[in-house]
């Protein structure tokens, strides 16, 4: 059962391409602490129900040891590699970039990513290795071995670093990003700079948040649009041209997600999710490198 009915929209980049506005994600639920080798099948499974369903914009990361599963499942699918939009990550081979694109393609099957993104700014406080390493993206730009090259998890200060002398700005920067964790300065700086934003954790408010201040609105507006509070906050982040990443290993669930497509939030409806989003602080990822005041 194909999407047919309600195509997820596409966001364009700064560099010219398009990135489909929902997402599945392989991180989070899937993250393999243990042995890599070990093959998830249900994490397959899973990603292949994604894929079926109508999710072509498929996350992934080396640091979730899951892009083995991610590139097994494409490969199962049967839907052609140019119709999916195809992400992965570097920070556990951040010494060696390039080298660690090719691992990650290895796992993946595949020739090039869409996307590939530097995890996080955390691996050096030097402006000079910042730099250094996004000139190995470019490289790689350049290379064709990625589409579209951006970052995850940076503030405004790191991004400074890398706008001050680079060939292709970040066209992306992936964040946890939910009611209880807006970024205000940190989305208007992307704005003004070009870049476009993705979020992870999009679902936080109902899940790691239940029983905040955003629950009424939510379930107000769950009731009006005939969806479930989950849909309400992937549709706030869309309708702010903010692409949001999910995930789940029951279809049910995964179908619902996309009624997400169907319905588009008021610019009030909006404001109001914003207001009792603010009321509370939550970040639900990378608590240990956050001052945890610092809601950018």
């Amino acid at each position: 059962m194909a999407n047919i009915h309600t195509p997820i929209p596409n966001l364009k980049l700064n560099d010219g391409n398009s990135i489909p506005m929902l997402a599945y994600g392989t991180g989070t639920a899937w993250y393999k602490s243990g042995d890599e080798s070990k093959l998830d099948q249900q994490c397959i499974d899973s990603t292949k129900t994604a894929i079926k369903l109508g999710y072509y914009h498929l996350d992934g990361a080396e640091v979730y040891k899951t892009e083995t599963e991610l590139g097994t499942a494409i490969k199962e699918s049967g839907v052609a590699r140019d119709k999916l939009y195809l992400v992965t990550k570097v920070i556990t081979n951040i010494a060696d970039i390039p080298n660690a694109l090719r691992t990650s393609l290895k796992k993946l099957q595949t020739d090039y990513v869409d996307l590939y993104l530097i995890h996080a700014p955390f691996f050096t406080e030097s402006k000079e290795d910042h730099q250094a390493k996004w000139k190995q993206m470019e490289q790689l730009k350049d290379e064709g071995l990625a589409k579209s090259i951006g970052v995850s998890n940076y503030l405004p200060e790191h991004l400074d670093v890398i706008l001050e002398n680079c060939k292709y700005p970040p066209a992306i920067n992936q964040i946890e990003f939910h009611p209880y964790l807006q970024h205000p300065n940190l989305v208007k700086y992307h704005k003004e700079k070009g870049i476009a934003t993705s979020a992870y954790g999009p679902l936080t408010a109902v899940t790691k948040g239940a029983g905040g201040p955003v629950d009424g609105v939510l379930a107000s507006l769950a009731k009006k649009y005939a969806v479930n509070p989950g849909e309400i906050c992937l549709r706030w982040a869309i309708d702010q041209d903010i692409v949001a990443i999910t995930t789940s290993s029951k279809e049910q669930r995964l179908s619902d997600y996309l009624r997400a497509m169907t319905f588009k939030l008021t610019p009030k409806e909006i404001q109001m999710i914003n207001e009792e989003g603010a009321k509370k602080h939550l970040r639900g990822f990378w608590n240990h490198k956050y001052d945890d005041n610092d809601r950018r």
